[in-house]
């Protein structure tokens, strides 16, 4: 069944700022139905045109680009919360493609609606924007660590955001969450060799700062960890929830 916005577990999370009345009436019409997609599927695909963009109910993805060699580069790891489809709503077209690490639950909306709620509903454009300017800040932040920290570093550091972000929205127990992820999807993220990161990744598991296996991510001294990766304390920054 369709879950309709007023009941939407995601609300429940610190994480996402809270609607206004005004805003949860648009989005209850807004949304127009969910998607639910297979581990592995190609949701959108660079150079596409699609009608509908979508928020990630449930599951995790990648946002990645494909070179001209056939190699690829993963820009993002998609979480619940995160908005995908943006770049067809307002170029166009895709840039990226996005594809699914697990069973995906998307929340359906009208490409063509975006147009009415920057017109009519305002508020909720803004926070279209802000969700915008978050995704240019984290690619900052990515390309800041691939430039200026070592490889191991960057494991490290993108361990650390990717158990961060999990854990804000309520998927972590006693320190572990799930990372359904491949390792070869994080040297794709980090411009490192799968080598390297597998012999990254066992020696943050044997020095006890960070253990990824099965599908589990267990950190648990996180400031630990954020001072190994020469990273800042992880804050609790709250972004709007389209």
């Amino acid at each position: 069944m369709v879950i309709p916005c007023d009941k939407c577990p995601l609300r429940r999370c610190q994480y996402f700022l809270p609607f206004t009345e005004e805003e949860l009436t648009f989005m209850l019409k807004f949304k127009t139905g969910e998607l639910t997609v297979d581990a592995g599927s190609t949701v959108l695909m660079e150079g596409s045109n699609s009608p509908q963009v979508f928020t990630v109910l449930s599951g995790m993805g990648t946002r990645y680009k494909t070179l001209e060699d056939g190699r690829r580069q993963v820009i993002s790891f998609l979480f619940p919360g995160d908005f995908i489809g943006l770049q067809a709503g307002i170029m166009g077209e895709m840039k990226h493609s996005v594809e699914t690490a697990t069973a995906m639950v998307l929340c359906v909306f009208n490409r063509s609606d975006l147009w009415n709620m920057f017109k009519a509903h305002p508020a909720r454009a803004y926070d279209l924007t802000w969700i915008a300017a978050v995704e240019e800040h984290l690619l900052g932040e990515s390309l800041t660590a691939l430039g200026q920290r070592s490889g191991a570093k960057r494991i490290a550091w993108a361990l650390l955001r990717l158990h961060y972000r999990l854990r804000v929205v309520g998927l972590e127990k006693d320190g572990v969450v799930p990372l359904a992820f491949r390792q070869q999807d994080l040297a794709d993220a980090l411009g490192l060799s799968l080598v390297h990161t597998n012999k990254t990744l066992m020696a943050l598991r044997k020095s006890g700062l960070a253990r990824w296996v099965d599908g589990y991510l267990d950190i648990k001294d996180r400031a630990r960890l954020a001072a190994y990766a020469g990273s800042a304390p992880e804050p609790l920054d709250r972004r709007p929830l389209m």
